[in-house]
């Protein structure tokens, strides 16, 4: 199978709210893997469009040189994160003009190209046309104040730019005017049949094929793929003037940044993945905001390019504070780095996974409810149950495992927990995951509790007592496999303190007459000093 998620954007560091999705898809990723299946991880920067121009004006920097250091920056804050991509690409690559130019030229060649003129939004004291996110005013459907210039957050409506009431430049402040520009479109209403009954293969969630209905009860509206100067961007050829939108290169990322990955990978086959009748599987990742674009347009590029279309889109929600959406062009953000100097990178996943479901719901971030359940859960209830057992074996059998189990029933138990488990990964219920895990967890630590290890230290007992250690540290490997698609660096420390694998294949097979590693803290509670400063 092959894996992506929506493309971060070059004119920024990524945030929390970017990693919810790159944390979701790389869980099933590993997930996947842990089973043995072949899995192709990929991304890449969204790198063009007019955001990218005002942040290297403001930083009096060249464009290629702002999507470079953003670039290395994004790379870097993701691998922070342990989100394990296969090939990160750009959206400036050579490979992704080379497909944008195929996908144009197939476009012109079967008359799905027209050219049309348009009326604008311009800024006069920027000389430049306005591109949707940077045009605020009142929504028209609902009259909402400060929204955006294509969709209202409030209600959800889309609407042309031209229609919002009361318009005001987000780069000058002032008032933008009307001006007609002639502009290239994609028909892409020949294809209205075709995405439609694709839309209904049960390649999306019931809630979003019910709300994408609405847009098929017309024609569909043909697609402006172009921009005008001054823009950074591939240029379109046969026009002087004239760049491809940004959102038409985008999607053709995931496109590119596999054949980039193929170069380097010979073994992998690229038209076995994206024939049309490729018998492969294709997962997106995105965020509800985009589904426009994937539901309608990218698949259209794919249809007329004779490419084969996704398996499945899974939709996220977005991640909120107090109520507020993380955004960048709203100020209101932590980034990874900031987020680096209070906490880890596993706890963060481990708090989105206790919240992710496969339902489209906004997860809004808790700071009692993250400390809890990273104090309480991880480290009070499993973590501790290592530390716990553990003790008696450094102390009293050189480290070593019993060569049976106290309690093989119980063991039993914990194993056929894993097929429900199985079952969560794969419908991306990761938070039906963690509960099943904190249920494990208590219960491992009763059995403990309930044979009191530190009442039969009595050398005639010392039989019962490395047995009883060693079901409770067996019963902790079991936890920490599933949990290994969630945390990493924990799981890592686990595997060296248990002195093996932590694989899904061998889960029934308990760990028996085997020496483990003198334990060492594995995590720490979270440190509350300061905590505040992290969401000023």
């Amino acid at each position: 199978m092959l894996v992506t998620c929506a493309l971060p954007y070059a004119n920024g560091p990524i945030h929390i709210g970017h990693l919810l999705e790159h944390i979701q898809a790389d869980i099933l990723v590993r997930y996947q893997r842990m089973l043995g299946h072949e899995v192709w991880f990929i991304c890449a920067d969204d790198s063009h469009g007019t955001p990218i121009i005002l942040k290297s004006r403001e930083l009096y920097i060249h464009p290629k040189k702002l999507i470079s250091k953003m670039f290395q920056n994004h790379i870097c804050d993701l691998k922070c994160f342990n989100i394990s991509y296969d090939n990160y690409s750009s959206t400036h690559h050579s490979i992704n003009l080379y497909f944008l130019k195929k996908l144009y030229y197939t476009l012109k060649l079967n008359n799905l190209i027209t050219l049309k003129k348009v009326i604008q939004l311009y800024d006069v004291k920027e000389n430049i046309f306005l591109p949707d996110r940077f045009v605020q005013g009142i929504c028209p459907n609902c009259y909402a104040k400060d929204q955006y210039g294509d969709h209202c957050e409030l209600c959800n409506s889309v609407y042309k730019t031209i229609e919002l009431i009361n318009p005001v430049s987000k780069i000058s402040n002032t008032e933008p005017v009307l001006r007609n520009s002639m502009h290239i479109f994609f028909d892409i209403a020949v294809l209205q049949n075709t995405l439609y009954e694709w839309m209904q293969t049960g390649v999306l969630h019931k809630h979003i094929v019910n709300k994408m209905k609405e847009w098929f009860y017309k024609s569909l509206k043909s697609w402006n793929i172009s921009r005008d100067k001054p823009y950074f961007g591939f240029r379109i050829p046969d026009f002087k003037n004239k760049y491809f939108y940004v959102w038409m290169d985008a999607p053709i990322a995931y496109i590119s940044t596999f054949k980039n990955l193929c170069y380097n990978n010979p073994l992998i086959n690229f038209h076995e993945f994206w024939n049309i009748n490729s018998s492969t599987e294709l997962y997106h990742f995105i965020g509800k905001d985009i589904v426009y674009f994937h539901i309608l347009f990218w698949p259209a590029m794919l249809e007329s390019m004779k490419f084969r279309k996704p398996t499945k889109i899974f939709v996220h929600g977005h991640v909120k504070i107090k109520g507020m959406k993380i955004s960048k062009s709203k100020g209101y953000v932590i980034t990874v780095k900031k987020w680096l100097k209070y906490f880890d990178s596993d706890s963060l996943r481990y708090y989105y996974a206790s919240k992710l479901s496969s339902k489209i719901e906004d997860i809004d971030f808790n700071v009692q409810d993250f400390i809890y359940k990273i104090n309480s859960d991880l480290v009070n209830k499993i973590v501790n149950l290592a530390s716990r057992s553990s003790s008696f074996l450094n102390k009293y059998f050189d480290n070593m495992l019993s060569k049976k189990l106290d309690n093989i029933k119980l063991y039993t138990q914990f194993v056929s927990v894993s097929h429900k488990i199985k079952y969560f990964f794969q419908d991306l219920d990761f938070n039906l995951v963690i509960k099943e895990v904190i249920k494990l967890s208590e219960i491992a630590n009763q059995y403990f509790n309930h044979n009191k290890p530190w009442k039969i230290l009595d050398p005639k007992n010392s039989i019962k007592l490395q047995e009883i250690c060693s079901t409770a540290i067996n019963l902790f490997r079991i936890i920490m496999i599933y949990l290994k698609p969630i945390v990493p660096n924990l799981v890592n420390k686990s595997e060296k303190f248990l002195l093996t694998i932590l694989d899904w294949n061998n889960i029934h097979i308990p760990l028996l007459n085997h020496r483990i590693s003198i334990f060492k803290t594995l995590y720490a509670r979270i440190d509350t000093t300061n905590i505040d400063d992290l969401f000023k």
